[in-house]
């Protein structure tokens, strides 16, 4: 698949992501004001957070698409780290207004009831399924394109889902025995999955934006080629870095210094293009150094 095929899929599912956040939005604040529902509350907030995220990942998708130019020689993949982190800090400011607000409730002497119970229900189901339905399309261009910012919405959308089984539970025990009170306690088991999930965003995209390594999986391929790759001595300086949904891998080869350099260049070439093919979205940098340099630092052999 080409380039533009996975850009125009990506949006496609950005696009989708902006779409049914906004459906659901209007849905539970539609369910919030018939019912007054605290978990509907926290649900609504995790919306509204989607709607923020899913444009502003569908802007960095777009963004993150263009090519290298002049003031951005390695690409504007950033954009999608920076979009990232924004999210994590939102999501985590609400995460604590929620989980202050199901406190007050619980230990009120004479909390709010609820109402309209089975009306909230229905908008709580009728936004699981189009979540679902997000989630499959998400899924697909996923398997196809490998894109990090989509699969991570597709995976937030994923744990949108207990909050959303949580309302109705919460419906259901107002509506069929009057208990109220395990409205406020799903909502601040909402509060505290948002914090979880802002804090494993935040730091990935913190971690990104420091020129944090690639994870140890990504870099063990990369040695496993270097080490076996025909007409390679040794190798140093193995470096990575992260970027949006990119991989920058830089490594000092050693050679036979007495072979031609039309053969030095295929033996960097073929192992570049082999990296490419077990890493599709890796931005790859090969130095040729002669075997036994006394200038050629932390060699491996």
């Amino acid at each position: 698949m080409t380039n533009t095929q996975d850009t125009k899929l990506n949006i496609s599912a950005g696009t989708a992501s902006v779409l049914v956040a906004t459906i659901l939005v209007a849905i539970k604040l539609w369910a919030l004001g018939e019912t007054g529902s605290l978990s509907i509350a926290a649900s609504l907030t995790d919306s509204a957070l989607d709607l923020i995220v899913s444009l502003t990942g569908l802007l960095a998708i777009v963004y993150a698409a263009r090519p290298a130019d002049d003031d951005h020689a390695f690409g504007h993949s950033s954009a999608e780290d920076l979009a990232a982190l924004a999210q994590g800090i939102l999501v985590t400011v609400s995460a604590i207004v929620i989980g202050w607000s199901a406190i007050e409730r619980l230990l009120s002497d004479a909390p709010p009831p609820l109402a309209a119970e089975g009306a909230g229900m229905i908008a709580m189901g009728i936004s699981i399924v189009v979540t679902l339905a997000l989630i499959l399309w998400q899924r697909r261009v996923v398997a196809r394109t490998g894109k990090r910012v989509v699969a991570a919405d597709s995976l937030h959308y994923i744990s949108d889902l207990l909050p959303n089984f949580g309302a109705i539970i919460a419906l259901v025990a107002s509506s069929a025995f009057g208990i109220s009170a395990i409205d406020s306690v799903i909502a601040l088991a909402a509060a505290l999955l948002l914090l979880f999930g802002a804090w494993r965003i935040t730091k990935a995209s913190f971690d990104a934006l420091m020129d944090r390594r690639a994870d140890p999986e990504s870099i063990a391929k990369v040695e496993a080629l270097v080490v076996n790759w025909p007409g390679i001595l040794g190798y140093h300086d193995l470096k990575t870095r992260t970027s949006g949904d990119r991989i920058f891998v830089q490594v000092h080869i050693e050679l036979d210094g007495a072979q031609s350099l039309e053969k030095a260049h295929g033996i960097g070439a073929g192992l570049k293009h082999e990296i490419l093919r077990v890493m599709p979205n890796a931005d790859v940098l090969i130095h040729k150094d002669p075997a036994g340099d006394p200038l050629s630092p932390n060699r491996t052999t």
